[in-house]
């Protein structure tokens, strides 16, 4: 009898043991959808951490249009936390599992043409995601006009500063990761109305990863170059930099309301800063009609079927490619309440927490 005891609980535990190989721990990969029945993934591929919009909005969104739209298909999530080789890693793992569809928005556009290589090579569509995909052909674009960005985010700048009095002085540029290619749109929307506008850009900087920490160090250099009077405002191409600039200038005994820097994304703390005087502005774009123009196209494309929808075309150096273009919004603090509190973006509840209650108050935003 105690044999036979033994040699049960020596197969129970080989059974848990084989159980545990079968399965893994993967912090920047999960599934999600339908539970059973499923016909296959979409794997969804972000690539980056940093920028809070993507854990935060991107991805419940796009997993929730899924679910909505075509609820026997799961998303295969993964983030690539700025890192180029280990997206091309999760593109090629979620190949092997039988994704369907690709929906990549990529750490590298340059880069990522190998992973859409491989998709075409396996007849597996790909959904190029808020950054175009270069030097490659993907099936379909979903983007905001990240030309329009910079010329917006340029343009609130130089009106600000002009309205405060101001007809020249220099600029600081702190623009976004070199490897993506809307940071390179959105710098060359900024600088076609900067560089016509009387305003100098006296230093600029390219930041790796968009990291806020990366964007602090930037200001930082151009404080000690410049000094603290030495210039009139800062471009800065979204909110993770502008946050990194505002506590630098605030590290130097600058108050940031008196030099206007701009922002990108809405995010929270973005926002929050808007409110306070802090930052002067960042660009609204509606995650929630990305997301679902995303999900659209990869549930069609899941089905065998074809996307429809696309308003315009955009090269990227093999080919013309399908785009649903949207557009975006700027949002100073006059502004809070009509866009991302109207759209339910951010509730006044979130916003108006702690010390920015009071300047949710005179805004009006309850």
């Amino acid at each position: 009898m105690r044999m036979r005891m033994y040699s049960l609980a020596a197969l129970m535990l080989a059974a848990m043991l084989l159980a545990a190989c079968g399965s893994s721990d993967n912090n920047s990969s999960s599934t999600s959808g339908s539970s059973g029945g499923s016909k296959g993934d979409i794997a969804f591929l972000l690539p980056e951490n940093q920028t809070a919009r993507y854990e935060t909005s991107d991805k419940p969104l796009f997993t929730a249009d899924v679910a909505a739209q075509c609820p026997d298909y799961k998303v295969l999530y993964s983030n690539a936390t700025q890192d180029a080789a280990k997206q091309q890693q999760q593109a090629e793992a979620a190949l092997a599992q039988g994704a369907k569809v690709l929906v990549l928005d990529p750490v590298d556009g340059a880069a990522a043409a190998a992973i859409v290589k491989q998709a075409n090579a396996k007849k597996v569509p790909v959904v190029s995601y808020d950054r175009l995909l270069l030097n490659s052909k993907p099936d379909w674009y979903v983007e905001f006009d990240s030309p329009s960005v910079g010329k917006i985010q340029g343009q609130a700048l130089v009106d600000k500063l002009k309205a405060d009095g101001k007809t020249s002085g220099n600029i600081v540029m702190i623009n976004g990761a070199p490897t993506d290619n809307n940071a390179k749109l959105f710098k060359q929307g900024a600088h076609s109305v900067i560089d016509s506008s009387g305003f100098k850009v006296a230093k600029e900087y390219d930041t790796p990863d968009w990291t806020p920490a990366k964007a602090q160090s930037e200001m930082d250099q151009a404080i000690s170059s410049l000094g603290k009077k030495g210039f009139v405002g800062v471009y800065a191409a979204n909110d993770g930099t502008a946050s990194g600039a505002i506590a630098s200038m605030k590290g130097a005994g600058i108050d940031p309301s008196t030099r206007p820097v701009t922002g990108q994304d809405a995010e929270l703390a973005g926002i929050q800063r808007v409110v306070a005087g802090e930052q002067y502005m960042t660009v609204y774009k509606p995650i929630k009609p990305l997301a679902q123009k995303a999900a659209e196209a990869a549930c069609a494309y899941a089905k065998g079927e074809k996307p429809t929808g696309s308003n315009t075309t955009e090269n990227n150096g093999t080919t013309d490619v399908p785009t649903v273009k949207l557009a975006v919004k700027p949002v100073t603090a006059d502004k809070v309440k009509s866009t991302v509190v109207a759209d339910n973006y951010w509730k006044a509840s979130e916003i108006c927490t702690g010390k920015y209650a009071a300047d949710c108050k005179k805004l009006g935003i309850q």
